[in-house]
């Protein structure tokens, strides 16, 4: 048998005794309290200078022929392609380029401002209290009514803060971020070249497409004689001169 001194409950006196708390509503139980304060300085430079020279000489004959049979019987499809191709390519030229790049870059002025005040600042409507008087007590006496009262407040102040840690936040971030970023990328480049360049391109298709005792033919003959020659220079020249302060 359980003792029935186990199951009694809580008299009414000892009740008014616990002392408890009221928890905040859920739904304005705040999770995650997040403050950033990001102050960014960034200074970027990135000055481009490029040269580019070329001499070039394309060719690119094209020679195609097609013949086809499509749903027919007995029929011949011939295709003859003949190309004969003759090139004659000459550079008597130089090619120069010249890249000159001079940057003067200042990255010097790169302060970032907190915004904290100045020292010997005092805020507006402090006290400083340089007079060295002292406030009489309102009702004559020396003072020991004030002294309670601070005892009580500083009681009810404790009492408000253990009751407080209940209804904060769960997880409270303070970010604070001052960055000063410098970027500078000067960038120079000269490109010369000399190009002869040729393509002859021939082709001959010919096709049976659903055609019965049909025959397709066929030929692509190509004769190409291509003289390339270049006479010259290519000279690429990049100079840079670049002053940074950071």
């Amino acid at each position: 048998m359980s003792d029935p001194q186990q199951q009694a409950g809580l008299s009414g006196e000892e009740l008014e005794a616990q002392a408890a708390t009221a928890v905040p509503d859920k739904e304005v139980v705040s999770i995650l309290d997040l403050n950033a304060d990001i102050d960014l300085a960034i200074d970027a430079a990135a000055p481009i200078d490029l040269a580019v020279a070329a001499n070039a000489n394309v060719a690119a004959p094209i020679d195609a022929a097609v013949g086809a049979n499509v749903l027919s019987t007995g029929s011949t499809a011939q295709a003859l392609s003949d190309q004969g191709a003759l090139i004659t390519q000459g550079i008597d030229a130089d090619a120069t380029a010249h890249a000159a790049q001079d940057s003067a870059i200042d990255q010097g002025n790169d302060v970032v401002d907190d915004g904290a005040a100045s020292a010997g600042t005092a805020p507006a409507g402090t006290d400083t209290g340089t007079d060295g008087s002292t406030s009489p007590t309102t009702d004559g006496t020396d003072g020991t009514d004030g002294t309670a009262g601070a005892v009580g407040s500083t009681v009810g102040s404790t009492t408000d803060a253990a009751s407080g840690a209940l209804d904060g936040d769960l997880l409270n971030v303070d970010v604070n971020v001052d960055a000063d970023a410098d970027v500078a990328a000067p960038i120079n480049g000269a490109v010369a070249a000399n190009a002869n360049v040729a393509a002859p391109i021939d082709a001959a298709v010919a096709a049976n497409i659903g055609s019965d005792s049909s025959e397709a033919v066929a030929v692509s003959q190509q004769d190409a004689i291509i003289n390339q020659s270049i006479e010259g220079s290519a000279e690429a020249t990049s100079d840079q001169q670049s002053g940074i302060e950071q």
